[in-house]
Protein backbone atom coordinates (compact mmCIF):
# COMPACT_ATOMS: atom_id res chain seq x y z
CA UNK A 1 0.00 0.00 0.00
CA UNK A 2 2.91 2.35 0.66
CA UNK A 3 3.85 2.05 -3.00
CA UNK A 4 0.38 3.29 -3.99
CA UNK A 5 0.74 6.17 -1.53
CA UNK A 6 4.07 7.19 -3.07
CA UNK A 7 2.72 6.96 -6.62
CA UNK A 8 -0.33 9.04 -5.74
CA UNK A 9 1.82 11.62 -3.94
CA UNK A 10 4.15 11.94 -6.93
CA UNK A 11 1.25 12.17 -9.40
CA UNK A 12 -0.68 14.84 -7.49
CA UNK A 13 2.02 16.98 -5.90
CA UNK A 14 2.51 19.44 -8.76
CA UNK A 15 -1.23 19.98 -9.30
CA UNK A 16 -1.98 20.43 -5.61
CA UNK A 17 0.97 22.82 -5.22
CA UNK A 18 -0.25 24.85 -8.21
CA UNK A 19 -3.59 25.33 -6.41
CA UNK A 20 -1.76 26.86 -3.43
CA UNK A 21 -1.70 23.82 -1.14
CA UNK A 22 0.84 21.24 -0.07
CA UNK A 23 0.37 17.53 0.47
CA UNK A 24 0.79 16.73 4.16
CA UNK A 25 0.25 13.00 3.69
CA UNK A 26 -1.34 10.34 1.51
CA UNK A 27 -2.95 7.31 3.11
CA UNK A 28 -4.42 4.26 1.39
CA UNK A 29 -6.18 1.95 3.86
CA UNK A 30 -8.76 -0.77 4.08
CA UNK A 31 -11.38 -0.26 6.75
CA UNK A 32 -13.91 -3.05 7.02
CA UNK A 33 -14.79 -4.02 3.46
CA UNK A 34 -13.96 -0.62 1.97
CA UNK A 35 -10.76 0.99 0.72
CA UNK A 36 -10.04 4.69 1.30
CA UNK A 37 -7.56 6.97 -0.39
CA UNK A 38 -7.05 9.96 1.88
CA UNK A 39 -5.17 13.01 0.68
CA UNK A 40 -4.31 15.37 3.53
CA UNK A 41 -3.67 18.91 2.27
CA UNK A 42 -2.33 21.93 4.09
CA UNK A 43 -1.60 25.64 3.74
CA UNK A 44 -0.40 28.28 6.19
CA UNK A 45 -3.84 29.79 6.80
CA UNK A 46 -5.51 26.41 7.36
CA UNK A 47 -7.90 24.25 5.36
CA UNK A 48 -11.66 24.51 5.06
CA UNK A 49 -14.32 22.50 3.24
CA UNK A 50 -14.06 24.66 0.10
CA UNK A 51 -10.33 23.90 -0.11
CA UNK A 52 -11.02 20.16 0.12
CA UNK A 53 -13.68 20.37 -2.58
CA UNK A 54 -11.42 22.39 -4.88
CA UNK A 55 -8.58 19.86 -4.59
CA UNK A 56 -10.90 16.86 -4.89
CA UNK A 57 -12.36 18.21 -8.14
CA UNK A 58 -8.87 18.90 -9.52
CA UNK A 59 -7.43 15.45 -8.78
CA UNK A 60 -10.32 13.04 -9.25
CA UNK A 61 -9.92 12.61 -13.02
CA UNK A 62 -6.13 12.41 -12.69
CA UNK A 63 -6.45 9.45 -10.32
CA UNK A 64 -8.94 7.72 -12.61
CA UNK A 65 -6.64 8.14 -15.62
CA UNK A 66 -3.53 6.94 -13.75
CA UNK A 67 -5.47 3.86 -12.57
CA UNK A 68 -2.97 2.98 -9.78
CA UNK A 69 -5.69 1.45 -7.66
CA UNK A 70 -7.56 -1.54 -9.06
CA UNK A 71 -10.03 -1.90 -6.18
CA UNK A 72 -13.02 0.39 -5.77
CA UNK A 73 -12.16 3.06 -3.21
CA UNK A 74 -13.48 6.22 -1.62
CA UNK A 75 -11.49 9.42 -2.20
CA UNK A 76 -11.28 11.75 0.79
CA UNK A 77 -9.49 15.10 0.73
CA UNK A 78 -9.01 16.47 4.21
CA UNK A 79 -7.02 18.71 6.53
CA UNK A 80 -4.43 16.91 8.67
CA UNK A 81 -6.15 18.53 11.65
CA UNK A 82 -4.85 20.49 14.60
CA UNK A 83 -3.52 17.33 16.28
CA UNK A 84 -1.51 15.73 13.49
CA UNK A 85 -0.41 12.17 13.03
CA UNK A 86 3.34 11.99 12.44
CA UNK A 87 4.09 9.21 9.95
CA UNK A 88 7.12 10.53 8.09
CA UNK A 89 10.57 11.75 9.09
CA UNK A 90 9.60 15.17 7.73
CA UNK A 91 6.67 15.28 10.17
CA UNK A 92 8.92 14.32 13.06
CA UNK A 93 11.61 16.88 12.22
CA UNK A 94 9.00 19.66 11.96
CA UNK A 95 7.76 18.80 15.46
CA UNK A 96 10.98 18.51 17.46
CA UNK A 97 10.40 20.34 20.75
CA UNK A 98 6.62 19.89 20.64
CA UNK A 99 4.44 17.75 22.87
CA UNK A 100 3.42 14.41 21.34
CA UNK A 101 1.42 11.36 22.32
CA UNK A 102 2.96 8.01 21.46
CA UNK A 103 0.83 4.85 21.45
CA UNK A 104 2.66 1.53 21.44
CA UNK A 105 1.94 -1.97 20.20
CA UNK A 106 3.74 -3.51 23.20
CA UNK A 107 4.10 -1.82 26.59
CA UNK A 108 7.36 -0.37 27.89
CA UNK A 109 7.54 -0.54 31.67
CA UNK A 110 3.84 -1.55 31.73
CA UNK A 111 2.78 1.53 29.72
CA UNK A 112 1.37 1.53 26.20
CA UNK A 113 1.05 5.31 25.93
CA UNK A 114 3.46 8.15 26.60
CA UNK A 115 3.05 11.92 26.39
CA UNK A 116 6.11 14.12 26.28
CA UNK A 117 8.33 16.45 24.30
CA UNK A 118 9.67 15.02 21.06
CA UNK A 119 13.41 15.52 21.43
CA UNK A 120 15.00 13.33 18.75
CA UNK A 121 14.54 10.56 16.23
CA UNK A 122 16.52 8.41 13.84
CA UNK A 123 15.73 5.51 11.54
CA UNK A 124 15.21 3.13 14.47
CA UNK A 125 14.10 5.15 17.52
CA UNK A 126 12.09 8.12 18.71
CA UNK A 127 13.11 9.95 21.87
CA UNK A 128 10.63 11.78 24.06
CA UNK A 129 11.14 13.60 27.33
CA UNK A 130 8.41 12.94 29.85
CA UNK A 131 9.42 12.40 33.45
CA UNK A 132 12.56 10.81 32.01
CA UNK A 133 13.95 10.56 28.52
CA UNK A 134 12.44 7.52 26.81
CA UNK A 135 13.83 5.95 23.65
CA UNK A 136 11.13 4.06 21.77
CA UNK A 137 11.75 1.55 18.97
CA UNK A 138 9.89 2.90 15.91
CA UNK A 139 8.67 -0.63 15.09
CA UNK A 140 6.77 -0.57 18.40
CA UNK A 141 4.96 2.71 17.66
CA UNK A 142 1.32 2.23 16.67
CA UNK A 143 0.74 5.98 16.37
CA UNK A 144 2.47 9.23 17.21
CA UNK A 145 0.64 12.53 17.05
CA UNK A 146 0.96 16.12 18.19
CA UNK A 147 -1.05 17.28 21.20
CA UNK A 148 -2.71 20.69 21.04
CA UNK A 149 -3.02 22.69 24.26
CA UNK A 150 -6.70 23.63 24.29
CA UNK A 151 -6.31 26.09 27.19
Amino acid sequence: MANIEEKVNNLLQKTINSLGYSIYDVEYVKEGRDFYLRIYIDKETGIDLNDCEKVSNAISDMLDEADFIKEQYFLEVSSPGIERILRKDKHLSENIGKIVEVKLFKPIEKQKQYVGELIEFDADNVGIKSENIISIDRKNIAQIKTIYNWQ
